[in-house]
């Protein structure tokens, strides 16, 4: 067994036919046509479990290849990898893979579900101590009639530390617009048994119990990088209003992420990347502002036509801002912080990264509840602005809760975990509908439609002592709740 250490970069066939005529690398130093087909039983099971198994034929060679996620990743993968020749297209499974013990019986159902056909052009490239292979994969991934375009760059750490990945990934794109992937080819073919997402919502943060408080940030931070990215994907090719939501989500949950962690982070880049964050979430947050207002305005007339030429201005923005530099730079730069940043090394925060995840936790959520708890006293009685406090802390505790719930797994907890969330949840709910009804009119303002006849019912706050104590309910149910983390 060994690991695999590799940073994926994705970009579009023009890009990838300049990067081959360009001489930034010199020229390959091989190019080959492979074949992958990928296994799994009836009911997914290696997958659900984490694992992907493949045999690969580049000419007469076929090799076996298991792979195991340590976790889902934002652009750096590290998996542990077994490999061997194999004679034919059968897959050997034995005690030496990890399948067996995870599959037991059902073993013996592995068959294929897709193929991946890719075009690999191959440079060895040496820097320093580091010995880095690069590759360029150009081909598709296909599961029956459905097929999903390929085209990424991977580069694979063969010796030395991971930082000069970044090095290497940073002069390529100093030269050419490629992106941070986050989607390995075995999880593309499995999108393709899948129906079509508009959005990806936030993925379950699993943490062990050993795990340190540093290993809980970076399992936080990067899956919401990669849930960013996801996103992204959707919204670089369609203006669709699900996925900008959720776009906008990770960049808070990940703005959420420095706060809540913030014991155990040095350095200059934090005040840089928070910062950036929230620029780019202000530009989602504008268009995100119109999609809410447009679903609830009554199709034709001025003010319908008003907000929608509005957002699709906004949404003009979003893409620039997506399209620029400027973007595809954070994800990469924050993807290197994480990995190799000083935070990992800083001596001022060596004890609280050192501590257990489990213990610094329960702290946190601890502590969460308590200012939520705070703030949210006579919340009937409160100003909007108050009000809107109350939401932001309400939305830092559940977040939290999401990061860190896995690390308290028993089932008396997992039941108090569910109805915990529940109820942060309703309260969630409805402190978003009174932000919405506070945020409207400075919208509308901002348009010249405040006036408007139609919007009249876009401002009506006939039903906002309704919201008000149905917040408050919801706010007295989440503190009757037993917390999950003792």
């Amino acid at each position: 067994m060994s690991k695999e250490v590799e940073l994926k970069l994705v970009l579009d066939i023009a890009t990838a036919d300049a990067f081959v005529r360009s001489d930034l690398v010199g020229g390959p130093t091989s190019t080959r046509q492979m074949q992958a087909v990928y296994f799994d039983t009836p009911d997914l099971a290696l997958s659900r479990g984490g694992v992907s198994l493949r045999i690969r034929q580049s000419g007469d060679t076929r090799t076996q290849t298991i792979k195991v996620a340590d976790a889902k990743a934002a652009g750096l993968f590290a998996r542990s990898e077994w490999e061997k020749g194999v004679a034919d297209a059968t897959p050997v499974v034995d005690d030496r893979t990890p399948i067996p013990a995870l599959l037991g019986d059902e073993a013996g159902t592995i068959a294929p579900i897709f193929t991946v056909a890719v075009e690999r052009l191959t440079w060895m490239i040496d820097s320093g101590e580091a010995s880095i292979e690069l590759v360029l994969d150009r081909g598709h991934v296909a599961a029956g009639d459905r097929q999903s375009p390929v085209c990424e760059l991977e580069l694979e750490l063969k010796q030395g530390q991971p930082a000069a990945l970044f090095t290497l990934a940073k002069a390529l794109a100093a030269q050419f617009p490629v992106r941070l992937g986050v989607v390995t080819k075995s999880e593309r073919g499995y999108d393709l048994l899948r129906p079509a997402s508009r959005a990806f919502k936030a993925e379950r943060v699993a943490l062990t119990r050993t795990a340190s408080a540093a290993d809980a940030f970076e399992s936080v931070a990067g899956s919401c990088i990669r849930q960013y990215r996801l996103n992204e994907a959707i919204l670089l090719t369609q203006a669709d209003a699900e996925a900008l939501h959720q776009a906008r989500v990770s960049l808070r949950r990940l703005r959420s992420a420095f706060s809540i962690f913030k014991p155990l982070l040095d350095g200059d880049e934090i005040p840089h990347f928070q910062s950036e964050l929230r620029w780019l979430g202000s530009v989602l947050g504008e268009a995100r502002d119109l999609d809410v207002l447009l679903a609830k305005a009554k199709p034709g007339g001025l003010l319908f036509e008003g907000l929608n030429q509005a957002r699709d201005a906004a949404y003009v923005e979003v893409d620039k801002a997506l399209g620029s530099d400027r973007v595809r730079a954070l994800m990469l730069d924050l993807t290197e912080w994480l990995a190799c940043g000083a935070w990992r090394t800083a001596p001022s925060t060596r004890d609280a990264r050192d501590a257990s995840a489990r213990h610094f936790a329960a702290e946190t959520l601890r502590a969460l509840r308590r200012r939520l708890s705070k703030r949210g006293r006579s919340l009937q009685s409160l100003a909007d602005e108050e009000r809107h406090e109350v939401r932001k802390t309400a939305k830092r505790l559940r977040y939290g809760t999401e990061f860190l719930g896995s690390l308290f797994p028993k089932r008396k907890r997992s039941r108090r975990y569910g109805k915990f969330v529940e109820s942060l949840e309703k309260l969630q709910d409805q402190l978003g509908a009174l932000n919405d009804m506070a945020t409207a009119p400075t919208v509308l303002d901002r348009l010249g439609l405040r006036d408007d006849p139609g919007a009249k019912s876009l401002l009506a706050h006939r039903k906002k002592s309704k919201i008000i104590d149905a917040a408050a309910e919801a706010y007295d149910d989440l503190l009757d709740r037993k917390t999950f983390w003792g």
